[in-house]
């Protein structure tokens, strides 16, 4: 009973974090023609419930893609929908087709962001609760509940929920599908996850070290018998819970066409969005490759670029699989999405600071350090927002929690980040080793220095009339920076890791 007692003062901090976030203004507030996010939400509502499902996707009179158009997987339109008819109930004027464009009052906004809480208590927040009370590492009460305060104040996902105004569901989905491949229940975990894909696109960020660890562990078993039984199941429950989600527009093959084109708009060009801190931003900085080549050309080697930096990863789950070697793969394989795919977003750094949550418990210094980093990388966008004040104090507040709970700054060993076995590969090792912690100690402040430099200079300063963008840009470079040695530091411990082996449930 004590157990759930800490649980449920940690949910209950949790929950007043995010309502003191909701607070404040949202996405687009008072900004015509187009708002923000939050009118996008409130849109996607409105159309769901005036129109027929065969309208939803296609450009109308009465669905001018343009503005808000759907561009998201079947299940975030039900979503919507579900929504919608709950609107209508309290008040018509929300959900009104044409009219309720812009709508803006305290009563909706409570509502919308009521449905944001209820999301988060429904799917995430007990994902979470339940993954830190099933974690060895945690067993005892106040480890448990230590590491779900930590994964429920990360200041990103409350900022871009709560904040910026989405909904934490396929982030949620996800996190169930890893819980049920934890405890074995695998064709369970595929069907949370091929959800989370159908309600965001964006999940195809973690599809890989799902379909490779569930693979690999029919190859492990070799394919016979009750083992290609399984694969039979979980190829089968794929197809089910797709067919399932794509029900209404099955009949129709253009139907298909005209969703997938608005999942994948390659047409559009641009290989990122806005000043997002990946490779090709912080390129276009001295190359402006969106002038030198063609939308075409930019996706084939944005293609190639993404498929070879996750290639080793992905290929040592399959061979070696095991749920730890899963649960890194998905930090690796998200962070090479993220920094060399196209079309990426600010907020699509979440898909990859989801999974370093689940490993905070392992690598507490390395996660905090790179959940810090992640928030910071938002900056621009949650300056837009208006969120400078709740950025300012959660990210600290995170940084105290962390450090009181795991006290970070002491395990910054070798065998702490667990680089032992990579380090004792490299000549010399005896000679640096009692260096390395006060090494990367010093890293970490200067980075926070930089990061709280960064912040300070971009919320106070106009930047110079020549350079508009001078903020955003040095925002952008040094994230990507980070999120560079991330991904080589994630990936040095994937492949040199020999625990991996040692059976599926050594985090479990």
């Amino acid at each position: 009973m004590e157990k759930w007692s800490l649980m449920a003062i940690t949910v209950l901090l949790a929950l007043t974090v995010r309502w003191a976030v909701s607070l404040g203004s949202y996405s687009g507030a008072g900004k015509p023609p187009m708002y923000g996010d939050y009118e996008a939400q409130r849109h996607w509502q409105e159309i769901t419930y005036n129109l027929p499902i065969r309208q939803w996707y296609f450009n109308t009179s009465d669905n001018n893609l343009l503005y808000w158009g759907l561009d998201y997987p079947p299940l975030t339109a039900y979503h919507s929908l579900v929504c919608a008819f709950i609107a209508k109930l309290i008040n018509p004027e929300w959900v009104a087709l044409h009219t309720s464009r812009g709508y803006e009052s305290q009563p909706h906004k409570l509502f919308m962001r009521t449905t944001v809480f209820v999301a988060d208590l429904l799917v995430y927040i007990p994902a979470v609760i339940l993954y830190c009370s099933s974690l060895k590492e945690t067993s005892t009460k106040k480890k448990a509940s230590t590491c779900a305060l930590c994964i429920l104040l990360y200041p990103g996902l409350i900022l871009i929920d709560h904040g910026h105004f989405q909904y934490p569901l396929s982030l949620g989905l996800a996190l169930w599908g890893v819980l049920c491949l934890s405890h074995d229940w695998d064709l369970l975990g595929s069907a949370a996850f091929c959800l989370a894909l159908n309600y965001k696109q964006m999940e195809l960020y973690h599809s890989l070290p799902f379909f490779c660890y569930l693979l690999g562990k029919c190859f492990k078993k070799g394919l016979k018998g009750k083992e290609l039984v399984l694969l039979t199941k979980l190829a089968g429950t794929v197809v089910f819970s797709f067919a399932a989600c794509w029900l209404p527009f099955g009949t129709d093959v253009e139907q298909i066409m005209q969703v997938l084109r608005r999942l994948f708009p390659i047409d559009r060009g641009f290989p990122f969005q806005d000043k997002v801190a990946n490779i090709w931003c912080s390129l276009s900085v001295l190359i402006k490759i969106k002038n030198m080549v063609s939308p075409q050309t930019q996706l084939k080697l944005s293609f190639a670029v993404t498929f070879l930096s996750l290639l080793p990863a992905c290929i040592k789950l399959t061979v070696q699989p095991s749920l730890r070697g899963f649960k890194f793969a998905l930090v690796s394989c998200a962070l090479s999405f993220f920094l060399f795919s196209f079309q990426v977003h600010e907020k699509s750094i979440l898909l990859v600071a989801l999974p370093v949550c689940l490993i905070i418990n392992e690598i507490p210094f390395m996660a905090t350090w790179f959940l810090l980093v992640s928030t910071f990388s938002m900056l621009p966008l949650l300056l837009k927002d208006g969120l400078l004040l709740p950025y300012a104090v959660t990210t600290p507040a995170f940084l105290a929690v962390c450090l009181a709970s795991f006290s970070i700054l002491d395990k910054t060993s070798a065998e702490d980040l667990q680089l032992k076995a990579f380090s004792l590969s490299l000549k010399g090792y005896v000679s640096w080793v009692k260096s390395f912690p006060r090494i990367v100690r010093s890293l970490f402040l200067l980075s926070l220095s930089l990061m709280g430099v960064l912040s300070l200079l971009s919320a106070a300063l106009p930047p110079p009339q020549s350079l508009p963008d001078l903020f955003p840009v040095a925002v952008s470079i040094v994230s990507c920076l980070h999120f560079l040695l991330f991904l080589l530091y994630f990936n040095i411990v994937i492949l040199w890791d020999s625990k991996n082996s040692k059976g599926q449930k050594k985090s479990s």
